[in-house]
């Protein structure tokens, strides 16, 4: 079934056993009922590839999971008004740098990100869990994790990290999404009204510690670091 309006493209990525997966596949059904429209969630092709191949891919063969990858989830939006992605080409360009050394997915990889309305950043705040070929372990999280935003930041792409335990996680990645669904009238207002309600229980002060995770402090702080290393 063909959509007449865009639909909105929220990419969940970020490093392994970061629970992107479960986000995903959690958001575009709590989405899916609390506003009426037809929602859906492209699972990670690499998973699927190592599976069928019994190996993880070699560098010649990253360039077209990461062109699959995009395409299924360019097939879901012709069909959905919220499409919620379980990574896209830009952790696949993040894994070629990585692994492979090499930069040439990156330009690809943040043009086609481009086309997303949000990102969300998972935090590092899960445990690591191993999980067959795809996983190195813990030790690789927190370069993967930095590649990531200097990717995003670099590109000038916005995003919301995303992080919390349980439920936490999910209503973390809620508030991120909701203010580009504001923007049209859903079928179900649920999602509003309980938004709203919330929003007016809130205290009227706000605090922010001196090493948050907010994307705006971190833009800043890259900012000023790049403009220092510039002035040598």
């Amino acid at each position: 079934m063909q959509t007449t309006d865009p639909a909105w493209i929220f990419a969940v990525v970020g490093a392994e056993s970061t629970g992107k997966s479960t986000l995903a596949e959690t958001l575009a059904e709590r989405l899916a009922g609390d506003t009426g429209w037809r929602s859906t969630w492209i699972p990670e092709v690499l998973r699927e590839w190592c599976e069928r191949e019994g190996r993880t891919p070699a560098a010649h063969e990253q360039a077209g999971i990461a062109a699959e990858q995009a395409r299924r989830i360019e097939e879901a939006a012709r069909a959905h008004r919220i499409v919620v992605c379980d990574t896209t080409p830009l952790m696949t360009a993040v894994y070629h740098r990585h692994i492979f050394d090499d930069r040439s997915l990156d330009a690809p990889a943040i043009a086609w990100q481009r086309r997303c309305t949000l990102t969300l950043l998972t935090a590092l705040d899960l445990p690591w869990q191993a999980d067959g070929l795809q996983r190195d372990g813990p030790h690789v999280r927190e370069p993967v994790d930095a590649a990531v935003r200097e990717m995003l930041i670099g590109a000038d792409l916005p995003f919301v990290v995303v992080g919390g335990l349980g439920k936490a996680r999910l209503e973390a990645a809620v508030d991120a999404v909701a203010p580009h669904l504001r923007q049209a009238d859903a079928p179900v207002p649920g999602l509003f009204s309980r938004l709203a309600e919330r929003d007016a229980a809130q205290p009227e002060w706000r605090w922010v510690c001196e090493t948050c995770d907010s994307p705006d402090c971190e833009h800043a702080s890259l900012r000023l670091k790049n403009a220092l290393l510039q002035r040598g």
